[in-house]
C-alpha cells in the first residue's frame, strides 16, 4: 500500500514539474514575440540596409539556392502543383453528378480561401523559418550574438526585428506569385488536359472569384508570416548544444509553426465563412 502510494506521489511531482516547465516555456515564449514584434520599429529605424539585405535573401535566396531552391521557386512549384490538384480532382467529383462546368468555381473559391494560402504557409515555414533558425542559431552557437551585445548593438532589434520586417515585405510578392501560379495551373489542368471549354471555365472562374477573398487571403498570409517568422527567430535566437541543438531547434520550429499556420487558417474561415450558411449558384 506505501509503495502504491510513493508511486503516486512521485507521478503527480513530475506533474507538477512538467506543467511548472511548460508554464515557464510559455511565459518566455510570450515575453520573446511580444518583444520582438515590439523591437521591429526600432529595426526599421536604425537597420533598413539589414531589412533590405534580409528582403533580398529571402525572396531569391543565395548562390545556387537563388536558381534552384529559393522561395519564389518553392513556393510556386507547391502552389502550382497545388492548384492543378484542386482541377483535377474537383472535375472529377463534380463531373460524378454532372455538373463538372463548376470547376472554375470550385477554383476561384478553394484556391482562395484555403489551398493557396494553407500551401504558402508551409512554403514558408519550409524556406524562409527553417533558414531564420538555422542562421539565429548558427551566430548563438558561435557566439556572434553576445559579441554584437559588447558592441553596444541591440540583438534582438537588428537579428529578429530585421527579419520579422524582411518576411513581412517578402510575402507580398511571393503570395502573388503563389495565388498567380495556383489560378494558371487550375486553367491549364482543366482547359488543356481535361478538355473543358475555355468560355465556360473562365464564366464560372469569374463569377464566383470575390476581391473581398482575394484581400483577406493576403491578411491571412500576412499574419501567417508575423506568427512564422517570429516562432523560427525565437527557436534560432535561444538554441543551445551545439550543431546538433541547432538542428533540434529547426526541427521544433517548424512543427509549431505548421500548427500554427493550419490554426491560423481555421480561426480566419471560422471569422469570414463560418456564419455563411448558403451558397448561391447563380450569376
Amino acid at each position: 500500500m506505501s509503495i502504491s502510494t510513493g508511486r503516486t506521489a512521485r507521478a503527480t511531482t513530475h506533474a507538477a514539474q512538467a506543467l511548472s516547465r511548460a508554464m515557464d516555456t510559455l511565459g518566455r515564449q510570450v515575453v520573446f514575440f511580444v518583444g520582438a514584434l515590439v523591437s521591429t520599429g526600432r529595426a526599421a529605424r536604425r537597420h533598413p540596409r539589414e531589412v533590405l539585405r534580409l528582403v533580398a535573401e529571402t525572396g531569391m535566396g543565395t548562390g545556387l539556392l537563388a536558381m534552384i531552391g529559393g522561395s519564389v521557386a518553392i513556393m510556386g512549384f507547391l502552389t502550382l502543383f497545388a492548384g492543378a490538384t484542386v482541377a483535377v480532382q474537383g472535375f472529377t467529383s463534380l463531373g460524378n453528378i454532372g455538373v463538372e462546368a463548376l470547376t472554375g468555381f470550385l477554383s476561384a473559391y478553394v484556391n482562395v480561401r484555403v489551398v493557396a494560402p494553407v500551401t504558402a504557409g508551409v512554403g514558408l515555414a519550409a524556406t524562409i523559418g527553417a533558414g531564420t533558425t538555422a542562421q539565429l542559431g548558427a551566430m548563438r552557437i558561435s557566439e556572434e550574438v553576445d559579441a554584437l551585445e559588447v558592441m553596444a548593438i541591440r540583438s534582438v532589434p537588428y537579428l529578429v526585428g530585421t527579419r520579422i520586417l524582411a518576411g513581412l515585405v517578402a510575402v507580398v510578392p511571393l503570395y502573388t506569385l503563389s495565388v498567380l501560379a495556383a489560378f494558371l495551373s487550375s486553367r491549364i489542368a482543366t482547359v488543356v488536359v481535361l478538355g473543358q471549354s475555355p468560355g465556360v471555365y473562365d464564366h464560372y472562374f469569374t463569377t464566383f472569384l470575390r476581391p473581398a477573398d482575394v484581400l483577406w487571403s493576403f491578411g491571412q498570409a500576412i499574419a501567417m508570416a508575423v506568427i512564422v517568422m517570429t516562432v523560427h527567430s525565437y527557436y534560432g535566437y535561444t538554441a543551445t548544444g551545439g550543431p546538433a541543438g541547432v538542428g533540434v531547434a529547426t526541427g521544433r520550429a517548424v512543427r509549431l509553426s505548421l500548427i500554427a499556420v493550419v490554426t491560423v487558417t481555421l480561426l480566419i474561415s471560422l471569422a469570414l465563412y463560418g456564419s455563411s450558411r448558403q451558397l448561391h449558384l447563380a450569376g
